[in-house]
């Protein structure tokens, strides 16, 4: 069977300065991937290089296209779904007004899977600040509005990086929740995610990367269980 996004020999960099080594990953079609390693590691600008915003080699497919030379927005028309690890929301916008620039205009399937309803069940807070400024928003509601926006995309795979980084519990709950819905729903994802016991719930494989490459790529119990390979590339135990 062949994989919804097949990466192969991937390089990057930042002007002269290479980020990405050789990177080999296949995700599946509604396939929960975590993606683990140190700061530094590469992660990030693995998702930057699926998305379009770095100079990359190798190959890119997703649903059988190739996703170099592609700007940004052709990538999310694919079907492909990005939560940046800045919660880049547009701050001088309403909550209301940055979900209706998640919805495509014209879509890609007869149905949407998510709904602006969908957004407001796994969010309240967006429902009741729906006309706040998103700039004025916690970083917690920031980080729902950037999830909530995704999910109205309708995406078929998302990347989402670093979604719980610095929040609360409550908040990393309803996130989880919301990440857990869209697997439900058959999305795929690259999720990067530091906390280990939110890649636990959400994915069937981890793959780390260390030095711009994968390291490891297996089940969570292989993972869990090797503690060299935990000390050495997450500096766990």
């Amino acid at each position: 069977m062949n994989p919804l996004l097949e990466i192969r020999d991937l390089r990057a960099w930042y002007g002269a300065s290479q980020a990405l080594h050789g990177v080999n990953l296949c995700i599946q079609a509604g396939e929960a991937v975590a993606l683990a390693g140190r700061n530094g590691s590469g992660r990030s600008t693995l998702a930057k290089a699926i998305m379009g915003f770095v100079h990359t080699q190798g190959v890119i497919r997703f649903a059988g296209v190739t996703l170099a030379g592609k700007r940004p927005f052709e990538i999310a028309r694919l079907g492909v779904g990005y939560v940046p690890e800045q919660r880049d929301v547009f701050p001088t916008l309403t909550v209301r007004e940055n979900l209706q620039l998640g919805i495509p205009s014209r879509g890609r399937k007869d149905a949407a899977r998510f709904t602006l309803d969908d957004a407001h069940t796994l969010f309240p807070v967006l429902r009741e600040r729906a006309r706040t400024k998103a700039g004025a928003l916690s970083g917690g509601e920031q980080q729902m509005l950037s999830v909530a926006r995704a999910l109205l995309g309708d995406p078929d795979f998302v990347v989402v990086d670093e979604p719980t980084e610095g929040l609360a519990g409550q908040v990393v709950a309803q996130l989880t929740a919301a990440l857990k819905l869209l697997r439900e729903r058959g999305v795929a994802m690259l999720l990067i995610e530091q906390r280990l016991v939110v890649a636990d719930r959400l994915a069937s494989r981890i793959a780390v990367m260390g030095h711009g490459e994968i390291v490891f790529d297996g089940s969570p119990d292989v993972f869990r269980a090797n503690g060299d390979l935990m000390r050495e590339w997450l500096g766990v135990g």
